[in-house]
């Protein structure tokens, strides 16, 4: 997780994502050109022209239903029991849009010619629909009117493919495999049984069938131009049952699409597309809801809305899943179809008690008004909260990253303990994604790690790094099947990982902070006793001896001069090797040359010192004034086991040493011509030195080899901005041989 993220960020391991879905189920690729650009375009030309042709055809149908339904009477229209053709003819058309946009972008895809195919047969039917109304106006009827019918009753019910087609075919194109391909076979065939026995059914069996007598206008047409002679119980019989397997059909479909849904798990532009599809399936229920409750007028032009919105979703969820933030819109969807739905239920309740108390003392449009006025006081303050209540329910806190975010660094302040923290983290993680389980990895030194966890760890997961300052201090172990991911929930991921960065990286200074206490302490420990067992055991017998030789000698003076002299010979001695001691601990301490010559200065010495057969040492930079006395002592420290190094084991000619001033860094640099390190090479207690020495100071000590040969060693040392720089550039070249 992002990972995005944030966002998120590539899982660093491949081996724990989840498993790519089957064929059957990934995306539709774009058929390779076989002839070059010119090929691939030509191949999009003509479905473009078919999609604008089907279009335009429906779109023909629409205003020629409508220009005929204007003719009609609604008098004639009751008694033929006939809708608006036009209306009908505008859902078509609905589908013909979607269905031919589909079709250039993808001129391949199955669906895009059901929703073309549907959507021009919707039109044509509508059409057909509203010229058997007028038709049927005139005795005899006009020429077409038997046609129309033909088309309108029986050819119609063909357009009950198209829900069980879609779902099935529905985001790749692709039927499933293996036995739910039998399956769903079996399921078209047994949709398709009922329009294919209505084209040669009797039309009195159908009539009798549907429960409705036939319209007297439709007397003098030939309706059954395909009619097979059958005995009617016959007819009666297969029509029944090929009516009663209309819905057992959709069970297959409907158990494909909750399969897929459930297999999208892991990849978030698929679970984006079959959340579009669940999206206009509840557009479908409330609005089939909503007819149930609403006049009768309205049925048809909530079927047409319901109908273009599938089609709209369908288009989006194949060619742009992530064009909306479809958790967003379905959680409004639903949040908001419960608030009318509320609304309903209180103006009847409030209609109801106001007329069993009120009596005909409340008229109906005061109690109306009396609804209105309470659902406003009542769900106008409680809108917001129901919305952030139903969308955490829903999506956890994706909705409100400023709370998240801000949440979790309340979080991490009132935790103290480094673990504490990193438990905070998963927490936060889990409840702004909904997801069960998340683990904070925090990597240690030597190759250990630290591991907080919120959850029960699942089969499989995958791992989001987390990077603090372009390096990796981490891992944020997520579920390998992540729900969908929108741009800004990766942010929000990546904000979220940030936090994780700061806090593991907390950890690990807070960590390394102790520590470095815990050794600062015994190093001075240790300083002190051996600066006590020195003192005890070397300078203080020798200072006691002196003073015992000197009284010796006073006693002996008068009478023994010689016996004195000696002891007084003897006496100094001791105070000249006290005198070696004293300046070996103080040197131990701090070089006096630091103070005597300065920092160059010194470093001159030391390489004077370090002189060997043949090697040339050059110290050049800037005499430094002002400069710590721990990056001083640091610095030379540095430079001394650096030329150490050189002398030892380099095999060098020349070697030069430069201190310089860059920023506020003191940067000592020490290079050589010599054989450089082989790789490979385990680093000793010297390179070791060299990288505490600099660490110690908060700076960084990098030893590298060129390719043309030889040995660089780079130490920065921290100086601050009050450290002041030397007042004039010095060279000093030391040969040797």
């Amino acid at each position: 997780m992002t990972t995005p993220v944030p966002a998120a960020q590539p899982p660093a391991d491949e081996s724990a994502q989840a498993p790519a879905p089957p064929a059957e189920e990934r995306d539709p690729a774009p058929a390779p050109p076989a002839e070059g650009r010119s090929t691939s375009a030509s191949r999009r030309v003509l479905p473009g022209i078919i999609g604008v042709a089907a279009f335009v055809v429906a779109l023909a149908a629409v205003v020629t239903a409508a220009v005929v339904d204007a003719a009609v009477p609604a008098s004639h229209r009751v008694a033929t029991q006939l809708e608006l053709g036009w209306v009908a003819g505008v859902a078509g058309a609905f589908l013909c849009a979607p269905g031919a946009l589909l079709l250039h972008r993808l001129p391949r895809h199955p669906v895009a010619w059901v929703l073309l195919i549907t959507g021009v047969h919707w039109a044509v039917d509508g059409a057909a629909c509203a010229w058997l109304a007028y038709a049927t106006m005139s005795d005899p009827a006009l020429p077409g009117a038997a046609l129309s019918f033909w088309l309108y009753q029986r050819l119609g019910a063909s357009l009950l493919l198209s829900l069980p087609l879609i779902l099935l075919l529905y985001p790749d194109g692709r039927l499933p495999r293996g036995r739910w391909r039998l399956a769903a076979l079996a399921g078209l065939a047994s949709t398709a049984l009922l329009p294919l026995v209505l084209l040669f059914t009797p039309s009195g069996v159908a009539q009798d069938d549907a429960g409705l007598p036939l319209p007297a206008a439709f007397a003098g047409l030939d309706l059954d131009p395909t009619t097979i002679a059958l005995p009617t119980p016959v007819w009666a019989a297969l029509v029944a049952v090929a009516g009663a397997l209309v819905p057992v059909s959709l069970v297959v479909p409907f158990a494909v699409v909750v399969g897929r849904y459930r297999r999208s798990a892991g990849d978030p532009r698929r679970r984006a597309r079959m959340r579009w599809l669940l999206w206009a399936a509840v557009v479908d229920v409330l609005v089939m809801l909503a007819t149930t409750v609403l006049p009768q007028a309205w049925t048809s032009l909530g079927l047409t809305v319901a109908v273009g919105f599938t089609g709209l979703a369908l288009t989006i969820g194949i060619v742009a899943p992530q064009l909306v933030d479809i958790d967003r819109l379905l959680g409004g969807t639903l949040l908001y179809a419960a608030m009318a739905a509320s609304v309903l239920v209180v103006d009847a309740c409030v209609l109801g008690v106001a007329s069993a108390v009120l009596g005909e003392r409340l008229a109906e449009r005061d109690a109306a008004v009396l609804a209105l006025l309470l659902v406003t006081a009542v769900y106008g303050p409680l809108r917001q909260r129901l919305w952030l209540l139903v969308r955490r329910l829903a999506r956890g806190g994706r909705d409100d990253p400023y709370g998240v975010v801000a949440g979790l660094a309340e979080q991490l302040e009132h935790r103290d303990r480094p673990e504490d923290q990193l438990v905070a983290v998963a927490r936060g993680v889990a409840a702004a994604f909904k997801v069960p389980y998340v683990a904070v990895e925090v990597d240690r030194p030597g190759g250990a790690s630290v591991v907080a966890a919120f959850g029960a760890a699942p089969a499989g997961t995958r791992a989001l790094p987390i990077t603090y300052r372009g390096e990796t201090v981490g891992r944020l172990v997520l579920p390998a099947r992540l729900p969908s991911l929108s741009t800004p929930d990766e942010r929000l991921l990546g904000d979220i990982v940030r936090q994780a960065a700061i806090a593991a990286r907390t950890a690990y200074l807070a960590a390394e902070l102790q520590r470095g206490r815990e050794r600062i302490v015994a190093a001075r420990e240790e300083e002190r006793r051996r600066l006590r067992r020195d003192l005890h055991d070397g300078l203080g017998p020798t200072l006691g001896g002196v003073g015992l030789r000197i009284d010796t000698a006073r006693n002996l003076a008068s009478r023994k001069p010689e016996e004195a002299d000696r002891l007084l010979r003897q006496a100094r001695e001791d105070v000249t090797a006290a005198l070696a001691d004293v300046r070996r601990l103080v040197h131990d301490l701090r070089p006096p040359a630091l103070d005597d010559v300065g920092l160059l200065g010194a470093v001159r010495q030391q390489a004077e010192r370090l002189r060997a057969p043949g090697l040339t040492v050059t110290v050049e930079g800037t005499q430094g004034e002002g400069l710590p006395a721990a990056v001083e002592v640091a610095a030379y420290r540095i430079a001394s086991e650096a030329l150490a190094n050189v002398t030892r084991h380099a095999h060098a000619a020349s070697a030069r040493v430069r201190l310089s001033r860059i920023g506020a860094d003191l940067v000592v640099e020490v290079a050589d011509d010599g054989v450089g390190i082989p790789a490979g090479t385990p680093s000793g207690v010297g390179l070791v030195s060299l990288r505490e020495r600099a660490a110690e100071l908060g700076g960084d000590c990098r030893i590298e080899c060129p390719d043309g040969g030889g040995t660089v060693v780079t130490a920065r040392l921290p100086v601050g901005a009050d450290g002041a720089a030397g007042p004039a550039g010095v060279t000093a070249e030391v040969a040797h041989g």
